[in-house]
């Protein structure tokens, strides 16, 4: 089957990087992603707007902007763009935050050896041999390291990375109807991968170059550090519950989002 590969990138308050990840999509080989998709995640910053005006800049692929139809969440993003896939017939969703944090090229040699079709999930990992965090501290660092010592205990695998903002997603993931009961928040990626884990779905991690430059951290420390501990403590003595609960703050009914520009054909889709 031909590769049909989505790229997502979710955005949240990224009007001053978003010209730039946009931009780089011309350095990648044109026919490399059917689409491009970016979701402005009902940020205050005017976020989706300065998308919309650099799309005649774009030709390396067809680029749609929308806006989600609520605030759903970093993970709520997803599940938005995972429906899009599938009511589409996209193959593969390949993940790129909208903050200019990480770098495309970093993937395109998965994507050229086609090993992005030999696993259900390819993840970035910021902090294996190979990477690179330019600008991340020390303290970070840390903590993310005792974090995926945890993580690999609970999940009797070796993890580099709890969640980066740079992956490839196929098809068992996203029609994975489960999903839809992950938390709609940062700690998506950590159910993810230990759904990843709990149902021995093949998935690897790769290298790559995270950068902290001008980018905003809406990360609130001390509660996620909790929150992402009490995953752990579900996986390990809950599993019933991790497989089944759901595990959302707010039950959206819908994923979805509004167009608020786009170059695609609709014979394209």
């Amino acid at each position: 089957m031909q590769d049909k590969i989505l790229l997502f990138i979710p955005a949240y308050n990224c009007s001053p990087q978003i010209p730039r990840v946009l931009r780089k999509l011309n350095e990648i080989p044109a026919g490399t992603f059917a689409e491009v998709l970016v979701l402005d995640n009902q940020s205050p910053d005017n976020t989706g707007a300065v998308a919309v005006a650099i799309l005649p800049e774009i030709t390396s692929a067809p680029v749609t902007v929308g806006r989600n139809q609520a605030n759903y969440g970093l993970g709520g993003s997803h599940k938005v763009a995972f429906g899009y896939a599938q009511r589409n017939g996209f193959t593969h969703v390949v993940v790129l935050h909208g903050d200019d944090q990480g770098d495309l090229h970093d993937l395109m040699p998965i994507l050229a050896a086609g090993q992005h079709r030999k696993s259900d999930a390819c993840l970035g990992s910021r902090f294996m041999r190979g990477s690179s965090t330019p600008g991340y501290s020390t303290f970070r660092t840390f903590g993310n390291h005792v974090f995926n010592l945890l993580f690999s205990a609970a999940a009797a695998k070796h993890v580099t990375d709890l969640g980066s903002g740079l992956n490839i997603f196929g098809p068992a993931v996203i029609h994975d109807e489960s999903v839809r009961r992950f938390s709609d928040d940062l700690r998506f990626n950590c159910y993810m991968l230990l759904s990843l884990v709990d149902k021995n779905r093949s998935f690897f991690f790769f290298p790559i170059t995270w950068r902290e430059e001008d980018q905003i951290s809406n990360v609130k420390m001390f509660r996620q550090t909790l929150l992402t501990l009490e995953i752990v403590r579900e996986y390990v003595f809950k599993r019933f519950f991790f497989r089944n609960a759901d595990h959302r703050t707010a039950k959206h009914a819908l994923y979805d989002f509004n167009t608020l520009a786009t170059t695609r054909k609709e014979s394209a889709v």
